[in-house]
């Protein structure tokens, strides 16, 4: 089983392909395997790495607290010890917040940032935000994993043809450590980068779905800030799109990464 003790975990990741090195970085309460239709996909033209993070999957369960700029080093020792220096990062949803920190502490690492579904500045600003994180966790105190995998699942997955997704993600929401998705959760509670988007510096492609939490112009925002970047919508989506749109998001990054190698 792939599983490395590095400098600051221990940590499951999957490999394959030759070249650059191309790394896909989960969400909350995902792992590697929400990644299956690139993996597939990817190791044709780039080395490619999914990963757990900590509390995630296969990866370490460690005792919190956990933060963002954790997440970030756990990367740069998983990269390290892997003879990796510099790659691609692709992340959704959390993953987007690990490879926007990642690419302010780590810049020299950092070849491309693939931002999907995700957010520069996680900082409560308006009551309804206070009202929507209070919400959250007291779901998340009260209920079992499965239960909270049967209440967010039919938000994402709201097709017909997609019910076998819709169970996949019930069965594999069900699997996760609460303790460590709880300290995941709050890792990125009051979590930004939002004034430090200037330093990014390197090409960033941001992806966001029509029909995600947050709209396209709240993406547009943060886009506009960065020094090299561009915002590409998927239509009819909602927060999983390299699930629900393998084939579109696939080569919407392979553009993107080929026209910068």
């Amino acid at each position: 089983m792939p599983i490395i003790q590095t400098a600051t975990i221990r940590t499951y990741y999957k490999i394959s392909g030759q070249g650059e090195a191309l790394v896909f970085i989960h969400g909350l309460g995902s792992s590697s395997q929400d990644w299956s239709f690139q993996t597939a996909f990817f190791p044709e033209y780039f080395r490619t790495i999914a990963y757990d993070v900590r509390g995630h999957g296969q990866s370490e369960k460690a005792k919190g607290p956990y933060s963002v700029q954790l997440f970030a080093k756990d990367l740069a020792a998983l990269l390290a010890d892997l003879g990796i220096i510099k790659a691609h990062l692709v992340g959704l949803s959390m993953g987007g917040w690990i490879a926007f920190q990642f690419a302010v502490d780590f810049p020299e690492m950092t070849n491309s940032l693939t931002i999907v579904n995700s957010w520069a500045d996680m900082r409560p600003k308006s009551f309804y935000d206070y009202a929507n994180l209070f919400r959250r966790n007291i779901l998340f105190r009260l209920f079992s994993m499965r239960k909270i995998g049967e209440i967010l699942g039919p938000k994402i997955f709201i097709k017909p043809e997609q019910k076998d997704l819709l169970q996949n993600f019930i069965e594999s929401w069900a699997e996760n450590h609460k303790p460590s998705y709880m300290a995941s959760m709050k890792a990125g509670t009051g979590w930004s980068v939002a004034d430090q988007l200037d330093k990014i510096t390197c090409p960033v492609l941001v992806v966001a779905a029509d029909e995600d939490y947050t709209p396209v112009e709240a993406k547009q925002k943060y886009v506009d800030e960065l020094p090299d970047a561009r915002l590409e919508v998927i239509e009819d989506s909602r927060h999983a799109t390299p699930v629900e749109h393998p084939d579109e998001f696939n080569r919407l990054l392979l553009d993107f990464l080929q026209a910068r190698t």
